[in-house]
């Protein structure tokens, strides 16, 4: 009797034992190995790609005659287009009415034209009519004075008189005849003045007609621009003013990435440090490039925002048909390079006061190692002694995983 209940007994606690052991598997402690190689010190930021050279495109500068710029026809944003396709129209309704209006006004003033030249030409005529008579009766005065020599004095007299008044009619006659002469060379002046600024402005309305289509100089990808005044990208029916910059034709061979940096991290950032770039959509991608510029002043991280900022721009050394303007990118500047050193996932280091441990596995489980530590970046610290490379430890503290599985113990 008392060997079955011992049998019963040791039964029980290889089941239990087996129990046990099933839990654990269950719930296993995420580990990670102890690394060697090159440490990276690292900044992470987000920017946005922009072309290095670009092409803008602007809106037509026409006369304000002419009214405001509405746009009737865009190309949709981000579309490959072709050198010669048309990328933006505006409506031409008020150009076409000014060029109606310029026509009529110039057949109405080239009729009124012609007909002031022959209304001249018969003036003139009638003038020149007019000074032949008083200058044939100032002849007929003159050669009766002549022959008046065996007349009486009063007669001679009067002979005389006539005469000068007949001077005076010519003298008269001729005048007018210039002045009215005169008159007639600046009527028609003023008339062809009239007429050639119509035909400038028709002409000016014809080509300002030729500017409401603006056709692409060069392929590339559209990149519409935002219209401040709707804040959006400009759309059908958008006002806008003259060489306002409406879409850019950039330069896909040569890309730059743009980031703006915390003034407490710009002071680590430099030209030529390495960086790695990773746009948002396309995550599986990485792309390599330099620091070019960066900037002397800090400008606020945006309107409502007092936090400081340094933009900063970073060449990009490839091209590909994914990279384009605007996207959204990661960029991984690396600050410093610390060759064969050891290093682990930060979450896997724990603090204690002063102290740093690990939580290390053995064949048992796992010890709480202490550690030195050194120089950390945004995923992982230097481990200056207290482990080896090879070495597996817990992401974790293990004992969280005993309490869990206490508790659900518990509850069952």
């Amino acid at each position: 009797m008392n060997r079955t209940k011992l049998s019963l007994l040791t039964a029980m606690l290889i089941c239990a034992s087996m129990a046990s052991c099933g839990k654990k598997t269950n719930q296993q402690v995420p580990e990670a190995k102890v690394e060697q190689g090159t440490f990276y010190i690292d900044i992470y930021e987000e920017g946005e790609i922009e072309a290095i050279n670009s092409t803008n495109i602007v809106s037509p500068n026409i006369p304000w005659r002419f009214g405001n710029l509405k746009i009737s026809d865009i190309v949709t944003d981000g579309a490959e287009v072709k050198a010669g396709d048309t990328l933006i129209a505006f409506d031409p309704s008020e150009v076409r009415k000014a060029i109606l209006d310029y026509e009529d006004r110039l057949i109405v003033s080239n009729a009124e034209l012609e007909k002031m030249r022959a209304q001249q030409e018969l003036e003139m005529e009638q003038l020149l009519a007019d000074y032949e008579v008083t200058r044939i009766s100032h002849e007929i005065s003159r050669m009766q004075l002549e022959s008046a020599s065996h007349e009486s004095e009063i007669k001679r007299r009067e002979i005389q008189l006539n005469l000068d008044k007949a001077d005076i009619s010519l003298a008269r006659a001729k005048e007018q005849i210039e002045n009215r002469h005169k008159i007639q060379i600046e009527e028609m002046k003023q008339k062809r003045l009239s007429i050639r600024q119509d035909e400038e402005r028709l002409d000016e309305a014809h080509k300002t007609l030729a500017k409401l289509s603006v056709i692409a100089p060069a392929p590339g990808i559209a990149i519409i621009s935002q219209n401040w005044s709707t804040n959006s990208k400009f759309q059908l029916g958008d006002q806008c003013w003259s060489s306002q910059q409406i879409i850019q034709l950039p330069d896909l061979s040569k890309l730059k990435a743009k980031v703006n940096i915390n003034e407490t991290d710009i002071s680590h950032i430099s030209k030529g440090l390495k960086v790695q770039i990773r746009p948002d959509a396309f995550s599986d991608s990485t792309f390599t490039g330099y620091v070019s510029t960066v900037a002397n002043l800090a400008q606020n991280k945006d309107d409502k925002s007092k936090i400081k900022v340094f933009p900063v721009e970073i060449v990009i050394n490839e091209s590909n048909k994914n990279l384009l303007p605007g996207l959204t990118v990661s960029c991984r500047i690396i600050v410093d390079e610390i060759p064969n050193v050891k290093y682990i996932p930060l979450e896997a280091l724990h603090i204690q006061g002063d102290k740093s441990y690990v939580f290390k596995k053995t064949v048992s489980g796992y010890d709480k190692v202490e550690v030195q530590t050194g120089r950390t970046n945004t995923d992982y610290v230097i481990i200056e002694s207290g482990l080896d490379k090879g070495d597996k430890i817990a992401l974790i503290d293990p004992s969280t995983l005993e309490q869990k599985e206490e508790k659900e113990t518990s509850k069952k």
